[in-house]
């Protein structure tokens, strides 16, 4: 090389014709598309290439082949030698970086491109008659004549002097009308083509030669698109405006496939006659696939509806390099902000329990192992992750089951009741306004082998193969099932197997009957058909009570409600209540079990007794301690009556749960009182207030949990979908102490919160408190702890009444008596006032249990010590109730002394302003 000077550095991109070159700068520590220039070797002239549908000048294709194998990818170094203004285009000398040859030299010497003579121009105008001028040249020329000359001595390249060479070299082109893409794509799927790329309109569309035809096509790289590069038609001329990154994604693709030799994979055909396929180049020893390069560096995105035409494989690698691409915020998705899931997150991911309960197809119930039977937590819903089944609706709105929605619901009962199962929680997700729902995998010894041949089956795969249910298809970023390919591959062979949802059968319809939504009489007319057969076979449908079901009948397809005949187990409000529903629930919710019907009340509920695997289930409820057995009428119609009178002996003995209070030797009276011991929490007017029962076994509990979560640095809630309305269940902070407390909405804003300071109305369930708290110091419950019943048990003092006008005073010395005292408290249950309804909504309303309030060792119990003090009466309309005639000592010296209320003298005759006293004749 002469001179540095001048001389510059590339790399070649792609080779247009037998002597021109498009050579790019090299930028090993810049970004960016780097800059390029068009080379044509100075004083060459090639045979020229034919356009599509045209005719190659001879040697024209092997001209640009011998150039392009020589060139391609390889860095150069070269120089402009000079430039023709008139056509635009640079010519120069190019050498190889590598050998230092001359390009020009090895082209000319091989005999595939002629040397262009020096021409003198004529000199015009005022210059004629002056010495005419050389038109530049290379520096090479004298090289290059003598190479030519050797060249067509011994007959290279164009040169040949063989028969029939000239012709035989020239391309005939087809045509782009003639070509008939649906027959290649149907000779060709799925076999790689040999192609040349000539062009590249964008990162994701490339224009190839069909080789050896030389049949110009179009190609979309299959799953993906590229940003294009759009066109914006002017007044004068059509302009190029890019989308972003869309002119980085076609250098991306020019670099590596223009000019070059690719395999091409037919995949499919569109509209317009375009091929879509995978492109694969060469690198090194190995191929590349083009369109999974664009996706994995953010020149491209996915696409399913081309992507659908790819083998799963690919398809699901394409996906997954999308989905990390947009992670690391490569190129075109740089500003990308991934969608809102709606995810929260799940504490203790991995149990195992036993299954008490189906849902239906994709929701389960199981009793984690490590709770306690008898908790309310004990019992964990969990929806199958990344599937979905029909639904069996509610029969009370009339509402019929979806397709196999029936099959899905009793395939799981057949295969899970009872069963020990292992779950693997996966994600939570809120879907709409209610609770968050925890998504997982469950897995249960199975008779069946799953998709890898184990023998531990995936209930959701089981599902999904049976064709009963089908994979979601989840957005980016949502949280799936760690298992979904093989979901996707078990939902494959359901579809080719037309199973379940996927056959083209109709779905098998069951007519049935739900006695339990029909009046009491239509169940006494149904009773002489159940009396027929001693012994019945049932499904347990749901438990209502301990000792309460419903029940469906598979031979009569109808349903019942059925109570075990003379047994009865405490109210939900009631100690061992929950522990007996959770006992039933284990044992017999969703099995086949067998009844004998006794008779039917007038509720048209069916008495009688049910077995369970030959065990009679009233006989062990009593056994445990968690039922009563109390015959009414005639015990004799009553099966093993004398085995439930042993059993709730045995249970009596040994002080079994609702008898661990049970004074052997003595029979339990039915007018005996119960007894509750309690810590009183927040006092009323009226002589009421509010307590907790120190012996509930729910208290520890929910406190536990209360104390365990970390509110003080959570975020705001202003920004989430959190929307509190009235008879919700949430979390409140108690304005005296700052404390986190279960509250439920009594009053809420009409409107919506438009300010963290925005009021709320809140009752402590727990406590019996009621305040108003700003929006900010309210957050969101988890379902479990929402619906746990309230620990504050409204009371009122049994047989006294606090007149309105005396109910400050009478409130202040009961908060002094209780809340400002050290002593412990029992309270007398004499009965229960239902006046305030029956349903919390507030302070003060719902059931309430009127009760005697004693203190200690006190010998006097808060009522007479009220009377004592004026500041209640007794009240007359509870003149039943004997207790009453022991207190009326208490209010008789009050009235003597002149206290409180009767300060004035008697006031029988104004005690309650609000009601006048009216008499009937001939009594006082």
């Amino acid at each position: 090389m002469a001179s540095s000077a001048g001389w510059l550095k590339g790399k070649v991109k792609a080779v247009t014709s037998g002597d021109t070159l498009v050579i790019m700068a090299l930028n090993p520590h810049k970004t960016g598309i780097p800059p390029e220039k068009t080379i044509t070797l100075s004083s060459l002239m090639a045979p020229r290439l034919a356009r599509r549908g045209g005719v190659d000048e001879p040697f024209a294709w092997y001209s640009r082949e011998f150039l392009r194998h020589l060139c391609l990818g390889e860095e150069v170094v070269f120089k402009v030698d000079y430039v023709i203004k008139s056509i635009g285009r640079d010519f120069g000398s190019v050498f190889l970086a590598k050998s230092n040859d001359n390009v020009a030299k090895l082209v000319v010497s091989q005999g595939w491109a002629k040397v262009r003579e020096p021409q003198q121009s004529q000199p015009t105008g005022p210059r004629q008659g002056q010495q005419k001028q050389i038109v530049e040249v290379s520096p090479y020329l004298g090289e290059l004549l003598s190479l030519e000359k050797k060249a067509k001595t011994e007959g290279l390249g164009c040169w040949t002097q063989v028969p029939g060479a000239a012709e035989e070299s020239i391309r005939c082109l087809p045509p782009d009308n003639n070509f008939d893409a649906m027959s290649l794509l149907a000779e060709n799927k799925g076999q790689p083509m040999e192609a040349i790329v000539e062009q590249v309109r964008d990162g994701s569309t490339v224009g190839v030669y069909l080789l050896p035809e030389f049949q110009f096509v179009h190609v979309f790289v299959a799953g993906t698109r590229a940003p294009s590069m759009k066109r914006s038609h002017g007044t004068k001329e059509t302009v190029a405006v890019a989308e972003a990154f869309a002119l980085e994604s076609k250098f991306f693709t020019e670099a590596r496939v223009l000019n070059r030799d690719v395999h091409l994979v037919l995949q499919g055909v569109d509209k317009f006659r375009n091929l879509i396929g995978s492109v694969y180049y060469p690198d090194g020893e190995s191929e590349k696939d083009l369109g999974l390069e664009l996706v994995e560096n953010g020149y491209a995105k996915y696409v399913e509806w081309s992507a659908n035409l790819m083998e799963e494989d690919a398809k699901k690698q394409l996906k997954a390099a999308e989905l990390e691409a947009k992670t690391s915020k490569l190129r075109m998705w740089t500003n990308y902000v991934p969608p809102a899931t709606g995810s929260k997150p799940i504490h203790d991911k991995n149990f195992t329990g036993k299954v008490v309960e189906v849902v239906s197809g994709d929701c389960i119930i199981v009793a984690d192992d490590s709770l306690p039977s008898g908790s309310p937590l004990a019992e964990r819903r969990v929806n199958l992750s990344s599937i979905w089944c029909p639904k069996m609706h509610n029969p009370r709105r009339d509402e019929k089951p979806a397709p196999y929605a029936r099959e899905a619901k009793e395939l799981l009962r057949t295969r899970l009741i009872g069963s020990q199962v292992s779950v693997q929680l996966e994600y939570s997700r809120k879907v709409g306004q209610g609770d968050a729902m925890d998504f997982g995998s469950v897995f249960v010894k199975a008779v069946e082998k799953d998709a890898s041949g184990q023998v531990g089956g995936n209930v959701a795969e089981l599902m999904v193969a049976r064709g009963l249910g089908t994979v979601v298809k989840h957005r980016d970023f949502e949280e799936r099932s760690h298992y979904y390919d093989a979901l996707l591959a078990a939902e494959s062979r359901a579809i080719a197997g037309k199973k379940g949802r996927h056959s083209s059968k109709e779905a098998p319809v069951m007519h049935t009957r739900d006695l339990t939504t029909e009046p009491a009489k239509k169940a006494s007319e149904f009773l002489p058909f159940l009396q027929r057969n001693r012994k019945i076979p049932a499904i347990v449908e749901y438990v209502l009570s301990g000792h309460r079901f419903k029940l469906f009948l598979p031979k009569e397809t109808c349903s019942i409600a059925f109570s075990f005949s003379g047994v009865r187990c405490p109210r939900r409000e009631e100690p061992f209540s929950d522990e007996a529903i959770a006992v039933m629930r284990r044992r017999i919710m969703q099995r086949e079990v067998e009844i004998e019907v006794e008779s039917v009340d007038k509720t048209g509920t069916f008495l009688g007794t049910l077995w369970e695997s030959g065990t009679n289930m009233s006989i062990a409820l009593v056994g445990a301690g968690l039922a009563n057995y109390t015959p009414f009428g005639n015990s004799d119609r009553i099966l093993d009556a004398h085995l439930l009178e042993q059993a709730q002996k045995s249970a009596k003995q040994q002080k079994l749960k609702i008898w661990e209070k049970y004074d052997q030797g003595q029979e339990v009276s039915k007018k005996q009182k119960k007894v509750l011991n309690v810590v009183v929490t927040e006092i009323l007017d009226s002589g009421k207030f509010y307590v907790q029962t120190t012996e509930d076994q729910n208290t520890a509990s929910i406190q536990q949990q209360l104390a365990s979560l970390n509110l003080q640095e959570s975020d705001p809630v202003m920004d989430t979908d959190f929307k509190p309305k009235k008879g919700d269940i949430v979390l409140a902070q108690f304005s005296a102490d700052n404390s986190w407390n279960r509250a439920m909405i009594v009053n809420a804003p009409r409107a919506a919160v438009e300010s963290s300071q925005d009021d709320y109305e809140v009752f402590y369930i727990d406590y019996g408190n009621q305040e108003l708290v700003p929006f900010s110091q309210l957050r969101p419950l988890d379902s479990s702890l929402a619906t746990a019943p309230g620990l504050a048990q409204l009371c009122s003092l049994a047989y006294v009444k606090v007149p309105s006008y005396f109910g400050e005073e009478a409130a202040e010395y009961l908060s002094e008596q209780t809340l400002s005292s050290s002593k412990k408290f029992r309270a007398l249950i004499e009965g229960r006032d239902l006046s305030k309804g029956k349903v919390v909504e507030g302070q003060g309303t719902g059931p309430a249990l009127m009760v005697t309030l004693e203190a200690g060792d006190d010998e006097m119990s808060i009522n007479a010590a009220m009377l004592q003090e004026g500041l209640a009466s007794l009240d007359k309309e509870k003149k039943v109730w004997k207790s009453s005639e022991t207190l009326r000592e208490f209010q008789e010296e009050a009235r003597t002394y002149r206290r409180g209320m009767w300060e004035d003298g008697d006031i029988d005759a104004h005690v309650d302003r609000a009601r006048p006293i009216t008499k009937t004749a001939g009594k006082r």
